[in-house]
């Protein structure tokens, strides 16, 4: 199993917006740029995600699962853009903020440390574990 980050902004997609999919899960569409959707076609069923909000929130806030790999996505007519479906798996128990996650030197590599601009992006297993222990919840 593989691990990843999704960053949303709330004003676009929000957690609750994607909790409220249910099983049925939502395209990760809209994604324009190549090395992201490099990573979605990376993608297996099963694997998890951390749902991180962007803007003013600047946390991890909840898990997801791919439930759908790679993929035409709908939002456009050009072949080159591809997505993946996620479905809302929990709500962490503390949202862990980016702040958090830039002072903890477990995580200093980072991808949203080092290429914070990139909004898909891949997570290691150790860094899994870690924002898990830091949200109060137990790694999958």
């Amino acid at each position: 199993m593989n691990f990843w980050l999704f960053k949303s902004e709330t004003t676009t997609w929000s957690w609750d917006q994607q909790r409220a999919k249910g099983d049925a899960g939502e395209e990760w569409s809209g994604v324009r740029n190549y090395q992201a959707r490099n990573f979605m076609r990376q993608m297996r069923i099963g694997d998890l995600g951390f749902f991180y909000l962007s803007q003013k929130e600047k946390a991890v806030v909840g898990v997801v699962q791919i439930i759908a790999e790679a993929h035409p996505d709908s939002t456009t007519d050009d072949e080159r853009w591809e997505c993946v479906d996620i479905k809302a798996v929990r709500t962490l128990a503390t949202p862990v903020s980016l702040q958090q996650i830039k002072s903890d030197p477990r995580l200093s590599e980072m991808v949203l440390v080092t290429n914070s601009r990139l909004s898909v992006q891949p997570v290691t297993e150790d860094e899994w574990a870690v924002i898990c222990s830091l949200g109060g919840d137990a790694p999958s």
